[in-house]
Protein backbone atom coordinates (compact mmCIF):
# COMPACT_ATOMS: atom_id res chain seq x y z
CA UNK A 1 0.00 0.00 0.00
CA UNK A 2 2.82 2.38 0.90
CA UNK A 3 4.62 1.73 -2.40
CA UNK A 4 1.34 2.19 -4.27
CA UNK A 5 0.77 5.63 -2.65
CA UNK A 6 4.29 6.69 -3.63
CA UNK A 7 3.67 5.66 -7.21
CA UNK A 8 0.41 7.62 -7.24
CA UNK A 9 2.29 10.70 -6.02
CA UNK A 10 4.96 10.25 -8.68
CA UNK A 11 2.29 9.86 -11.35
CA UNK A 12 0.73 13.13 -10.18
CA UNK A 13 4.09 14.89 -10.41
CA UNK A 14 4.57 13.54 -13.92
CA UNK A 15 1.05 14.63 -14.90
CA UNK A 16 1.55 18.16 -13.61
CA UNK A 17 4.87 18.39 -15.44
CA UNK A 18 2.98 17.92 -18.69
CA UNK A 19 0.48 20.71 -18.05
CA UNK A 20 3.28 23.24 -17.46
CA UNK A 21 4.10 25.61 -20.34
CA UNK A 22 5.57 23.39 -23.06
CA UNK A 23 8.05 26.05 -24.13
CA UNK A 24 9.88 25.67 -20.80
CA UNK A 25 11.75 22.51 -21.78
CA UNK A 26 14.31 22.76 -18.94
CA UNK A 27 11.59 22.85 -16.29
CA UNK A 28 9.71 19.87 -17.74
CA UNK A 29 12.95 17.90 -18.21
CA UNK A 30 14.11 18.41 -14.62
CA UNK A 31 10.74 17.57 -13.12
CA UNK A 32 10.80 14.33 -15.08
CA UNK A 33 14.35 13.61 -13.90
CA UNK A 34 13.30 14.14 -10.28
CA UNK A 35 10.34 11.79 -10.74
CA UNK A 36 12.49 9.10 -12.39
CA UNK A 37 15.14 9.26 -9.64
CA UNK A 38 12.50 9.08 -6.90
CA UNK A 39 10.95 6.03 -8.62
CA UNK A 40 14.32 4.26 -8.84
CA UNK A 41 15.09 4.99 -5.18
CA UNK A 42 11.73 3.67 -4.09
CA UNK A 43 12.08 0.51 -6.15
CA UNK A 44 15.73 -0.48 -5.78
CA UNK A 45 17.31 1.24 -2.76
CA UNK A 46 18.57 -1.39 -0.31
CA UNK A 47 16.50 -0.09 2.65
CA UNK A 48 13.00 1.32 2.93
CA UNK A 49 13.06 5.01 2.06
CA UNK A 50 11.16 7.74 3.87
CA UNK A 51 9.43 9.72 1.09
CA UNK A 52 8.54 12.69 3.29
CA UNK A 53 12.06 13.05 4.65
CA UNK A 54 13.63 12.72 1.20
CA UNK A 55 11.25 15.25 -0.29
CA UNK A 56 11.84 17.77 2.49
CA UNK A 57 15.61 17.32 2.09
CA UNK A 58 15.31 17.98 -1.64
CA UNK A 59 13.06 21.01 -1.14
CA UNK A 60 15.25 22.50 1.58
CA UNK A 61 18.40 21.98 -0.48
CA UNK A 62 16.80 23.57 -3.51
CA UNK A 63 15.62 26.63 -1.59
CA UNK A 64 18.90 27.02 0.32
CA UNK A 65 20.72 27.32 -3.00
CA UNK A 66 18.69 30.46 -3.80
CA UNK A 67 18.95 32.69 -0.72
CA UNK A 68 18.76 32.35 3.09
CA UNK A 69 15.19 33.65 3.31
CA UNK A 70 13.23 31.26 1.09
CA UNK A 71 12.03 28.27 3.08
CA UNK A 72 9.54 25.41 3.19
CA UNK A 73 7.22 25.36 6.20
CA UNK A 74 5.71 21.89 6.80
CA UNK A 75 2.55 21.51 8.85
CA UNK A 76 4.42 20.67 12.06
CA UNK A 77 6.32 23.98 11.90
CA UNK A 78 3.32 26.22 11.23
CA UNK A 79 3.01 27.33 14.87
CA UNK A 80 6.48 28.90 14.69
CA UNK A 81 5.61 30.66 11.45
CA UNK A 82 2.34 31.96 12.91
CA UNK A 83 4.19 33.27 15.96
CA UNK A 84 6.52 35.26 13.67
CA UNK A 85 3.64 36.83 11.74
CA UNK A 86 0.93 37.22 14.39
CA UNK A 87 2.90 37.24 17.66
CA UNK A 88 0.36 34.69 19.00
CA UNK A 89 0.54 31.10 20.20
CA UNK A 90 -1.13 28.87 22.78
CA UNK A 91 1.02 28.13 25.82
CA UNK A 92 2.17 29.27 29.26
CA UNK A 93 4.07 32.39 28.18
CA UNK A 94 7.78 31.96 28.86
CA UNK A 95 11.08 31.73 27.00
CA UNK A 96 13.31 28.73 27.69
CA UNK A 97 16.97 27.86 27.23
CA UNK A 98 19.13 24.72 27.61
CA UNK A 99 21.29 24.14 30.67
CA UNK A 100 23.10 20.84 31.04
CA UNK A 101 20.75 17.89 30.58
CA UNK A 102 17.67 20.03 31.17
CA UNK A 103 15.93 23.17 29.98
CA UNK A 104 15.40 26.14 32.28
CA UNK A 105 13.06 29.12 32.20
CA UNK A 106 14.88 32.10 30.70
CA UNK A 107 12.11 34.63 31.32
CA UNK A 108 8.35 34.47 31.99
CA UNK A 109 6.13 36.95 30.13
CA UNK A 110 4.41 39.38 32.46
CA UNK A 111 0.67 38.81 32.84
CA UNK A 112 0.58 35.29 31.41
CA UNK A 113 0.22 31.84 33.07
CA UNK A 114 3.94 31.27 33.80
CA UNK A 115 4.30 34.57 35.66
CA UNK A 116 0.91 34.32 37.35
CA UNK A 117 1.79 30.85 38.68
CA UNK A 118 5.07 32.15 40.14
CA UNK A 119 7.48 30.58 37.65
CA UNK A 120 10.86 32.33 37.73
CA UNK A 121 13.86 32.68 35.46
CA UNK A 122 16.36 29.97 36.34
CA UNK A 123 13.74 27.36 37.28
CA UNK A 124 14.76 23.94 35.92
CA UNK A 125 11.99 21.92 34.26
CA UNK A 126 12.18 18.32 35.57
CA UNK A 127 8.92 16.84 34.26
CA UNK A 128 6.01 17.89 32.03
CA UNK A 129 2.70 16.15 32.75
CA UNK A 130 4.63 13.44 34.59
CA UNK A 131 7.11 12.79 31.76
CA UNK A 132 10.80 13.38 32.35
CA UNK A 133 12.21 16.45 30.62
CA UNK A 134 15.80 15.23 30.89
CA UNK A 135 17.74 15.30 27.60
CA UNK A 136 14.89 17.00 25.75
CA UNK A 137 16.01 19.96 23.65
CA UNK A 138 14.29 23.35 23.66
CA UNK A 139 12.21 22.45 20.58
CA UNK A 140 10.90 19.31 22.30
CA UNK A 141 10.10 21.17 25.53
CA UNK A 142 8.46 24.02 23.61
CA UNK A 143 6.22 21.58 21.77
CA UNK A 144 5.06 20.04 25.07
CA UNK A 145 4.42 23.42 26.69
CA UNK A 146 2.39 24.77 23.78
CA UNK A 147 -1.18 23.73 23.20
CA UNK A 148 -4.74 24.89 22.84
CA UNK A 149 -5.90 27.63 25.24
CA UNK A 150 -7.80 26.42 28.34
CA UNK A 151 -5.91 23.10 28.46
CA UNK A 152 -3.81 22.24 31.50
CA UNK A 153 -0.15 21.37 31.83
CA UNK A 154 1.68 20.38 35.04
CA UNK A 155 5.39 21.03 35.60
CA UNK A 156 7.74 19.81 38.27
CA UNK A 157 10.59 22.26 38.70
CA UNK A 158 13.78 22.60 40.69
CA UNK A 159 14.57 26.05 42.08
CA UNK A 160 17.96 27.16 43.40
CA UNK A 161 17.77 27.76 47.15
CA UNK A 162 14.76 25.48 47.71
CA UNK A 163 15.16 21.84 48.66
CA UNK A 164 11.69 20.60 47.74
CA UNK A 165 10.63 19.98 44.16
CA UNK A 166 7.92 22.50 43.20
CA UNK A 167 4.81 21.51 41.28
CA UNK A 168 3.16 24.17 39.11
CA UNK A 169 -0.14 23.74 37.30
CA UNK A 170 -0.91 26.05 34.40
CA UNK A 171 -3.93 26.63 32.23
CA UNK A 172 -2.67 27.53 28.79
CA UNK A 173 -3.76 30.81 27.25
CA UNK A 174 -3.45 32.51 23.91
CA UNK A 175 -0.12 34.28 24.29
CA UNK A 176 0.12 37.55 22.37
CA UNK A 177 3.61 39.01 22.40
CA UNK A 178 3.37 42.77 22.20
CA UNK A 179 5.17 44.48 19.36
CA UNK A 180 5.74 47.46 21.67
CA UNK A 181 7.18 45.96 24.88
CA UNK A 182 7.80 49.39 26.42
CA UNK A 183 7.02 53.05 25.91
CA UNK A 184 7.45 56.02 28.22
CA UNK A 185 9.09 59.39 28.77
CA UNK A 186 12.86 59.80 28.84
CA UNK A 187 12.63 63.33 30.20
CA UNK A 188 9.87 65.94 30.52
CA UNK A 189 9.49 66.38 26.77
CA UNK A 190 10.93 63.34 24.96
CA UNK A 191 8.84 60.25 24.41
CA UNK A 192 10.24 56.79 23.75
CA UNK A 193 8.73 53.78 21.94
CA UNK A 194 10.55 50.45 21.59
CA UNK A 195 9.23 48.39 18.66
CA UNK A 196 10.40 44.79 18.86
CA UNK A 197 8.94 43.36 15.65
CA UNK A 198 6.47 43.91 12.84
CA UNK A 199 3.68 41.44 13.52
CA UNK A 200 -0.06 41.91 13.09
CA UNK A 201 -1.32 45.11 14.76
CA UNK A 202 2.16 46.60 15.29
CA UNK A 203 0.86 49.78 13.69
CA UNK A 204 -2.05 49.93 16.12
CA UNK A 205 0.28 49.51 19.10
CA UNK A 206 2.66 52.26 17.93
CA UNK A 207 -0.21 54.63 17.16
CA UNK A 208 -1.88 53.87 20.50
CA UNK A 209 1.30 54.46 22.51
CA UNK A 210 2.14 57.71 20.71
CA UNK A 211 -1.38 59.01 21.27
CA UNK A 212 -1.15 58.04 24.95
CA UNK A 213 2.17 59.86 25.37
CA UNK A 214 0.74 62.95 23.68
CA UNK A 215 -2.33 62.94 25.92
CA UNK A 216 -0.51 62.30 29.21
CA UNK A 217 2.65 64.39 28.73
CA UNK A 218 3.98 67.60 27.19
CA UNK A 219 5.75 65.63 24.49
CA UNK A 220 7.74 67.69 21.98
CA UNK A 221 9.98 64.99 20.45
CA UNK A 222 10.04 61.21 20.04
CA UNK A 223 12.59 58.40 19.88
CA UNK A 224 11.50 55.28 17.96
CA UNK A 225 13.84 52.42 18.88
CA UNK A 226 14.22 49.76 16.17
CA UNK A 227 17.49 48.30 17.43
CA UNK A 228 17.52 44.51 17.30
CA UNK A 229 14.21 44.52 15.41
CA UNK A 230 14.48 41.76 12.75
CA UNK A 231 11.49 42.97 10.73
CA UNK A 232 8.32 41.13 9.84
CA UNK A 233 5.26 42.05 7.81
CA UNK A 234 5.70 44.55 4.97
CA UNK A 235 2.15 45.81 5.44
CA UNK A 236 2.88 46.72 9.06
CA UNK A 237 6.06 48.58 8.05
CA UNK A 238 4.00 50.69 5.63
CA UNK A 239 1.44 51.47 8.32
CA UNK A 240 4.02 52.21 11.05
CA UNK A 241 5.71 54.67 8.67
CA UNK A 242 2.25 56.14 8.14
CA UNK A 243 2.05 57.08 11.83
CA UNK A 244 4.48 59.91 11.00
CA UNK A 245 3.63 60.71 7.36
CA UNK A 246 0.60 62.11 5.51
CA UNK A 247 -1.92 59.63 4.13
CA UNK A 248 -1.13 58.35 0.59
CA UNK A 249 2.62 59.02 0.94
CA UNK A 250 4.67 56.65 -1.27
CA UNK A 251 6.72 54.38 1.00
CA UNK A 252 8.28 51.63 -1.11
CA UNK A 253 7.86 50.06 -4.48
CA UNK A 254 8.63 46.40 -5.09
CA UNK A 255 10.10 44.99 -8.28
CA UNK A 256 9.62 41.35 -9.21
CA UNK A 257 10.71 39.10 -12.05
CA UNK A 258 7.65 40.17 -14.04
CA UNK A 259 6.80 43.88 -14.36
CA UNK A 260 3.09 43.07 -13.96
CA UNK A 261 3.80 42.01 -10.36
CA UNK A 262 5.54 45.27 -9.42
CA UNK A 263 3.69 47.31 -6.84
CA UNK A 264 3.82 50.73 -5.17
CA UNK A 265 2.92 50.85 -1.46
CA UNK A 266 1.47 54.02 0.07
CA UNK A 267 0.33 54.91 3.57
CA UNK A 268 -3.36 54.13 3.97
CA UNK A 269 -4.12 55.22 7.52
CA UNK A 270 -4.46 58.69 8.98
CA UNK A 271 -1.19 59.77 10.69
CA UNK A 272 -0.83 60.47 14.39
CA UNK A 273 1.78 63.26 14.09
CA UNK A 274 3.53 64.44 10.91
CA UNK A 275 5.53 67.21 12.59
CA UNK A 276 6.98 65.93 15.87
CA UNK A 277 10.82 65.84 15.76
CA UNK A 278 11.75 62.17 15.40
CA UNK A 279 14.89 60.11 16.02
CA UNK A 280 14.94 56.51 14.77
CA UNK A 281 17.50 54.19 16.40
CA UNK A 282 19.02 51.30 14.43
CA UNK A 283 21.86 48.81 14.72
CA UNK A 284 23.19 45.71 12.96
CA UNK A 285 20.17 43.76 14.21
CA UNK A 286 17.69 46.11 12.52
CA UNK A 287 16.54 44.39 9.33
CA UNK A 288 13.87 44.24 6.64
CA UNK A 289 10.73 46.07 7.83
CA UNK A 290 12.84 48.01 10.35
CA UNK A 291 15.02 49.24 7.51
CA UNK A 292 11.97 50.28 5.53
CA UNK A 293 10.74 52.52 8.35
CA UNK A 294 14.20 53.95 9.12
CA UNK A 295 15.01 54.36 5.41
CA UNK A 296 11.72 56.11 4.61
CA UNK A 297 12.14 58.55 7.50
CA UNK A 298 15.64 59.28 6.18
CA UNK A 299 14.74 59.52 2.47
CA UNK A 300 11.81 61.84 3.13
CA UNK A 301 13.78 63.88 5.69
CA UNK A 302 11.06 63.14 8.23
CA UNK A 303 13.49 62.26 11.02
CA UNK A 304 17.11 61.52 11.84
CA UNK A 305 18.57 58.02 12.06
CA UNK A 306 21.02 57.34 14.89
CA UNK A 307 23.13 54.32 15.83
CA UNK A 308 24.98 51.84 13.62
CA UNK A 309 24.52 50.68 10.05
CA UNK A 310 21.58 48.28 9.72
CA UNK A 311 21.63 44.69 8.45
CA UNK A 312 20.92 45.28 4.75
CA UNK A 313 17.89 43.17 3.75
CA UNK A 314 16.12 44.65 0.74
CA UNK A 315 14.20 41.52 -0.26
CA UNK A 316 10.49 40.75 0.04
CA UNK A 317 9.13 37.30 0.86
CA UNK A 318 5.66 36.07 -0.07
CA UNK A 319 4.04 33.04 1.56
CA UNK A 320 2.20 30.56 -0.68
CA UNK A 321 -0.02 27.64 0.28
CA UNK A 322 1.41 24.50 -1.35
CA UNK A 323 -1.00 21.87 -0.03
CA UNK A 324 -1.24 19.50 2.92
CA UNK A 325 -1.30 22.41 5.39
CA UNK A 326 2.20 23.45 4.40
CA UNK A 327 3.54 26.73 3.07
CA UNK A 328 6.34 28.05 0.93
CA UNK A 329 8.01 31.31 1.93
CA UNK A 330 9.63 32.61 -1.22
CA UNK A 331 11.66 35.70 -2.10
CA UNK A 332 9.55 37.33 -4.79
CA UNK A 333 10.78 40.92 -5.06
CA UNK A 334 13.25 43.60 -4.05
CA UNK A 335 11.98 46.77 -2.41
CA UNK A 336 13.09 50.29 -3.25
CA UNK A 337 12.86 53.27 -0.89
CA UNK A 338 11.55 56.71 -1.95
CA UNK A 339 15.03 57.87 -3.05
CA UNK A 340 15.16 54.94 -5.48
CA UNK A 341 17.74 52.90 -3.59
CA UNK A 342 17.61 49.21 -2.67
CA UNK A 343 19.56 48.55 0.53
CA UNK A 344 20.15 44.80 -0.07
CA UNK A 345 23.71 44.13 1.11
CA UNK A 346 24.35 40.70 -0.46
CA UNK A 347 23.77 39.77 -4.10
CA UNK A 348 22.10 36.34 -4.35
CA UNK A 349 21.45 36.49 -8.09
CA UNK A 350 24.14 33.86 -8.73
CA UNK A 351 22.85 31.57 -5.98
CA UNK A 352 23.56 31.38 -2.27
CA UNK A 353 26.57 29.98 -0.46
CA UNK A 354 28.09 30.63 2.94
CA UNK A 355 31.08 32.48 1.45
CA UNK A 356 29.12 35.34 -0.10
CA UNK A 357 30.23 38.73 1.21
CA UNK A 358 28.45 42.05 1.44
CA UNK A 359 28.81 44.47 -1.44
CA UNK A 360 31.88 46.65 -0.67
CA UNK A 361 31.35 50.33 0.10
CA UNK A 362 33.32 51.28 -3.01
CA UNK A 363 30.57 49.79 -5.19
CA UNK A 364 27.63 51.44 -3.43
CA UNK A 365 25.70 54.02 -5.44
CA UNK A 366 24.67 57.44 -4.12
CA UNK A 367 21.03 58.53 -4.06
CA UNK A 368 19.47 61.68 -2.61
CA UNK A 369 16.81 62.45 -0.05
CA UNK A 370 13.96 64.91 -0.66
CA UNK A 371 16.16 67.77 0.59
CA UNK A 372 19.27 66.65 -1.26
CA UNK A 373 21.12 64.75 1.43
CA UNK A 374 23.30 61.94 0.07
CA UNK A 375 22.38 58.35 0.99
CA UNK A 376 23.63 55.02 -0.37
CA UNK A 377 22.21 51.73 -1.55
CA UNK A 378 23.46 48.14 -1.20
CA UNK A 379 24.59 47.89 2.38
CA UNK A 380 21.81 48.70 4.80
CA UNK A 381 20.84 52.09 6.21
CA UNK A 382 23.73 54.33 7.23
CA UNK A 383 22.80 56.41 10.29
CA UNK A 384 22.84 60.21 10.08
CA UNK A 385 24.60 60.16 13.44
CA UNK A 386 26.83 57.14 13.99
CA UNK A 387 27.58 56.01 17.52
CA UNK A 388 30.51 53.65 18.00
CA UNK A 389 29.16 50.26 18.94
CA UNK A 390 30.09 49.34 22.48
CA UNK A 391 31.85 46.05 23.11
CA UNK A 392 31.88 44.17 26.38
CA UNK A 393 35.25 43.80 28.05
CA UNK A 394 36.74 40.29 27.97
CA UNK A 395 35.84 39.65 31.59
CA UNK A 396 32.25 40.92 31.30
CA UNK A 397 31.72 38.88 28.11
CA UNK A 398 33.08 35.77 29.84
CA UNK A 399 30.82 36.27 32.89
CA UNK A 400 27.80 36.57 30.61
CA UNK A 401 28.77 33.69 28.30
CA UNK A 402 29.45 31.36 31.24
CA UNK A 403 25.99 32.22 32.67
CA UNK A 404 27.50 33.63 35.88
CA UNK A 405 25.58 36.91 35.56
CA UNK A 406 22.39 34.94 34.89
CA UNK A 407 22.99 32.50 37.76
CA UNK A 408 23.77 35.26 40.25
CA UNK A 409 20.60 37.13 39.24
CA UNK A 410 18.68 33.89 39.89
CA UNK A 411 20.24 33.60 43.35
CA UNK A 412 19.63 37.29 44.05
CA UNK A 413 15.93 36.96 43.14
CA UNK A 414 15.51 33.96 45.42
CA UNK A 415 17.10 35.89 48.31
CA UNK A 416 15.31 39.24 47.83
CA UNK A 417 11.54 39.42 47.69
CA UNK A 418 11.50 42.87 46.08
CA UNK A 419 13.70 45.66 44.72
CA UNK A 420 13.01 49.33 43.92
CA UNK A 421 11.77 50.29 40.45
CA UNK A 422 14.32 50.01 37.60
CA UNK A 423 14.80 53.80 37.66
CA UNK A 424 15.73 53.65 41.37
CA UNK A 425 17.43 50.25 41.65
CA UNK A 426 21.19 50.30 42.06
CA UNK A 427 23.51 47.36 42.54
CA UNK A 428 25.53 48.61 45.51
CA UNK A 429 29.21 48.14 46.29
CA UNK A 430 28.21 45.69 49.03
CA UNK A 431 26.18 43.75 46.44
CA UNK A 432 29.20 43.72 44.14
CA UNK A 433 31.40 42.36 46.92
CA UNK A 434 28.87 39.56 47.39
CA UNK A 435 29.04 38.85 43.67
CA UNK A 436 32.84 38.63 43.81
CA UNK A 437 32.52 36.06 46.63
CA UNK A 438 29.97 34.17 44.51
CA UNK A 439 32.59 33.89 41.74
CA UNK A 440 35.19 32.18 43.94
CA UNK A 441 35.99 28.74 42.60
CA UNK A 442 33.98 29.30 39.41
CA UNK A 443 35.54 29.10 35.96
CA UNK A 444 35.39 32.23 33.83
CA UNK A 445 38.84 32.51 32.28
CA UNK A 446 39.21 34.42 29.04
CA UNK A 447 41.78 35.20 26.41
CA UNK A 448 42.80 38.80 25.76
CA UNK A 449 44.13 40.16 22.48
CA UNK A 450 47.57 40.36 24.11
CA UNK A 451 47.30 36.66 25.01
CA UNK A 452 46.49 35.79 21.41
CA UNK A 453 49.34 37.89 20.01
CA UNK A 454 51.79 36.41 22.48
CA UNK A 455 50.69 32.88 21.56
CA UNK A 456 51.29 33.67 17.87
CA UNK A 457 54.68 35.14 18.71
CA UNK A 458 55.63 32.01 20.67
CA UNK A 459 54.67 29.77 17.76
CA UNK A 460 56.63 31.89 15.28
CA UNK A 461 59.73 31.98 17.52
CA UNK A 462 59.59 28.18 17.92
CA UNK A 463 59.21 27.66 14.16
CA UNK A 464 62.19 29.90 13.46
CA UNK A 465 64.18 28.18 16.25
CA UNK A 466 64.79 31.32 18.27
CA UNK A 467 63.04 29.94 21.37
CA UNK A 468 66.23 29.05 23.24
CA UNK A 469 67.72 32.49 22.60
CA UNK A 470 64.76 34.56 23.81
CA UNK A 471 63.22 32.16 26.34
CA UNK A 472 63.91 34.37 29.38
CA UNK A 473 62.62 37.52 27.66
CA UNK A 474 59.50 35.66 26.50
CA UNK A 475 58.73 34.41 30.01
CA UNK A 476 59.21 37.93 31.39
CA UNK A 477 56.80 39.30 28.77
CA UNK A 478 54.23 36.61 29.62
CA UNK A 479 54.46 37.58 33.29
CA UNK A 480 54.05 41.30 32.50
CA UNK A 481 50.90 40.95 30.39
CA UNK A 482 49.30 38.09 32.31
CA UNK A 483 45.81 39.32 33.09
CA UNK A 484 44.63 39.24 36.67
CA UNK A 485 40.95 38.37 37.01
CA UNK A 486 40.67 40.02 40.40
CA UNK A 487 42.12 43.26 39.04
CA UNK A 488 39.87 43.06 35.98
CA UNK A 489 36.84 42.71 38.24
CA UNK A 490 37.73 46.06 39.79
CA UNK A 491 38.84 47.69 36.54
CA UNK A 492 35.54 46.84 34.81
CA UNK A 493 33.39 47.05 37.92
CA UNK A 494 30.87 49.58 36.54
CA UNK A 495 30.36 47.63 33.34
CA UNK A 496 29.79 44.40 35.29
CA UNK A 497 27.45 46.17 37.72
CA UNK A 498 25.40 47.46 34.78
CA UNK A 499 25.10 43.93 33.37
CA UNK A 500 23.96 42.66 36.77
CA UNK A 501 21.41 45.46 37.18
CA UNK A 502 20.07 44.72 33.72
CA UNK A 503 19.56 41.02 34.48
CA UNK A 504 18.25 41.50 38.02
CA UNK A 505 15.70 44.15 36.97
CA UNK A 506 14.24 41.63 34.50
CA UNK A 507 13.67 39.14 37.36
CA UNK A 508 11.22 41.51 39.04
CA UNK A 509 9.87 43.68 36.23
CA UNK A 510 10.29 41.32 33.26
CA UNK A 511 10.88 42.67 29.76
CA UNK A 512 9.81 46.20 30.66
CA UNK A 513 12.28 46.25 33.53
CA UNK A 514 15.06 44.95 31.32
CA UNK A 515 14.44 47.75 28.79
CA UNK A 516 14.07 50.49 31.43
CA UNK A 517 17.28 49.47 33.17
CA UNK A 518 19.15 49.35 29.86
CA UNK A 519 18.08 52.88 28.91
CA UNK A 520 19.84 54.49 31.86
CA UNK A 521 23.39 54.17 30.52
CA UNK A 522 22.56 53.95 26.82
CA UNK A 523 24.97 56.15 24.84
CA UNK A 524 22.76 56.09 21.75
CA UNK A 525 19.82 57.38 23.79
CA UNK A 526 22.03 60.09 25.32
CA UNK A 527 23.10 61.24 21.84
CA UNK A 528 19.54 61.15 20.51
CA UNK A 529 18.32 63.31 23.39
CA UNK A 530 21.12 65.79 22.79
CA UNK A 531 20.42 66.07 19.05
CA UNK A 532 16.66 66.43 19.53
CA UNK A 533 17.20 69.17 22.12
CA UNK A 534 19.48 71.37 19.99
CA UNK A 535 19.65 73.03 16.57
CA UNK A 536 21.65 70.01 15.43
CA UNK A 537 18.37 68.30 14.48
CA UNK A 538 17.49 71.01 11.95
CA UNK A 539 21.03 71.13 10.62
CA UNK A 540 21.08 67.39 10.02
CA UNK A 541 17.81 67.60 8.10
CA UNK A 542 18.84 70.85 6.36
CA UNK A 543 15.69 72.55 7.61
Amino acid sequence: MRRYSILVALTAITFFSFILPTNNFELVKNLELYTNIFRELNTYYVDEIQPEKLTQTAINGMLKSLDPYSSYIPEENLSGYQLQTTGKYGGIGATIRPKGDYVIIAEPYEGFPAEKAGLRAGDKILTIDGKSAKNLNTAGISKLLKGAPNTKVVLEIERIGEEAILTKTFEREEIKIKSVPYSGMLDHNTGYIRLGGFTEKSFQEVALELNRLKQEHEITSLILDLRGNPGGLLSEAIDVAGVFLPKSTSIVNTKSKEAKWDKMYRTGELPVDVDIPLAVLIDRGSASASEIVAGVMQDLDRGIVIGNRSYGKGLVQTTKNVGYNSKLKLTTAKYYLPSGRCIQAVDYSGGYNDNLEKIPDSLRTAFYTTKGRKVFDAGGIDPDVEIKEEQYSNIAYSLIRKDLIFNYATQYRNQHAAIPTPEEFEFSDADFDAFVKFLKGKEYDYETESDRLLKTLEETITEEKYDATVKAELEALKTQIQHDKQKDLIKFKEEIKNALEYEIAARYFYQKGRIQEGLEDDKVIVEALKVLDTDEYKKLLKK
